[in-house]
């Protein structure tokens, strides 16, 4: 392998980590790590949260120091691949070079998903995925001034506790009839809605917005039930869609995602993908699923660099999320979809910590873990073990 060449198509957390487990792995080849920011590979999850907040800097979330990479003999290479010419092993890059590969790993993430109404260009409106899109960001967040929120998800209201820490007036706009509706138990949700309406947060649900108005620049958001909300900045948090176009125009299987086995594996042997870019069945699951998680990006990275390197690993950890929100901590074990009963531990009508157990005819399929680390570590473990519990049994081991 030594004369060989592995091409990594992003420098996000999956394609940091694939380079380093890589060289774990055994790969004594060239890496070259290609990426669209002239930075290192960064810590996105703390964007919406400590970056904007400003008690953080990019330095402190890069994923690795340049001296690792260069110690490593990693390439970072900041270029736009246009193309993948598969049957001639070579990608075309935006600077007009070619790059042959052997071996070829797609971690080219996801984007935000873009609001399609009139005034959406505005100066003034916002995306929130990158350290460059949080610096526009930070730079408007001035304190006394009106931010509107279109999105009550995680990035939403992530943004949203960020924003009310720095002094902003924030508003919260959901089409739907509560915030995190698409991800979480009502109980969960009536718990974020009244914390951040504690601290000071404008929630309105079942609200669609029609137009972003403004003289050039954002200064009102008009809902279609004709009232309008004042906005010196909008951020637009209404989910993200896969990175496929450079995997499907290749002749890739792209299906939600570039379609991967459980070794990471896309219709093409020599290509491997990972990360948010990626969809693969899930047996645990019964269906094909894309994670957009860090912990699953990572494991999925370290599942591909074996494969590049001829070994046999699988993807099979249990998915897991987490959010930070004011002095809150919620981690997610497991996925709670087809839930039939859920079982609360703690009362999310009063405390600032609790537990929502996520059930499927008697099996404990997820939790949503609120300040309760232990509970969490309890739950990824029954969960992982599919081990049988009964409400007692459940509602006494947590509290252990």
């Amino acid at each position: 392998m030594t004369s060989q060449r592995a091409l990594i198509v992003g420098a996000s957390h999956a394609g940091a980590q694939l380079a380093t487990s890589l060289r774990q792995e055994g790969w004594t080849g060239e890496i070259v790590l290609i990426g669209e920011e002239a930075t290192l590979p960064y810590q996105r999850p703390p964007l919406s949260k400590a970056y904007l907040a400003g008690k953080s800097t990019l330095d402190e979330l890069a994923i690795r120091s340049t001296e690792f990479y260069v110690k490593q003999g990693i390439q970072l290479l900041d270029a736009t691949v246009e193309a993948i010419d598969r049957s001639a092993g070579h990608l075309f890059l935006s600077t007009g070079d070619e790059l042959p590969y052997d071996k070829l790993a797609l971690c080219t993430g996801a984007r935000p998903r873009r609001l399609r109404i009139p005034g959406a260009d505005l100066a003034g409106v916002h995306y929130l995925r990158t350290a460059a899109d949080v610096e526009l960001i930070r730079q408007a967040a001035i304190a006394g001034r009106r931010a509107v929120i279109i999105g009550g998800g995680y990035i939403g209201l992530e943004t949203a506790a960020s924003l009310r820490a720095l002094g902003l007036e924030v508003t919260v706009l959901e089409a739907t009839e509560r915030v995190l509706e698409r991800v979480t138990a009502p109980e969960v949700s009536a718990f974020f809605d009244r914390v951040h309406r504690g601290e000071g947060v404008s929630i309105r649900t079942g609200t669609l917005v029609e137009a972003l108005s403004g003289g050039g620049r954002v200064s009102e958001v008009i809902l279609a039930s004709g009232d309008s909300v004042p906005a010196d900045l909008v951020i637009v948090g209404i989910g993200v869609e896969p990175n496929t176009e450079l995997a499907a125009a290749a002749g890739l299987v792209v299906d939600t995602g570039v379609v991967i086995d459980d070794q990471t594996r896309t219709s093409d042997p020599d290509i491997v993908a990972a990360g948010d870019c990626a969809t693969h069945d899930m047996a645990r699951y019964g269906r094909r699923i894309r994670l957009e998680s860090v912990a699953s990006a990572g494991e999925q990275a370290k599942v591909a660099a074996a494969t590049v390197c001829g070994k046999s690993k699988t993807i099979a950890a249990l998915p897991w999320f987490w959010s930070d929100q004011y002095d809150l901590k919620l981690q997610i074990a497991g996925l709670n979809t087809g839930y039939d009963e859920v079982i609360l531990r703690g009362d999310p009508t009063r405390d600032r910590d609790f537990t929502c157990f996520y059930l499927r005819a008697g099996e404990l399929i997820a939790a949503d873990c609120i300040n309760r680390p232990r509970d969490f570590m309890f739950s990824k473990r029954v969960i992982t073990q599919q081990i049988p519990v009964d409400r007692a049994e459940l509602t006494l081991a947590a509290s252990a």
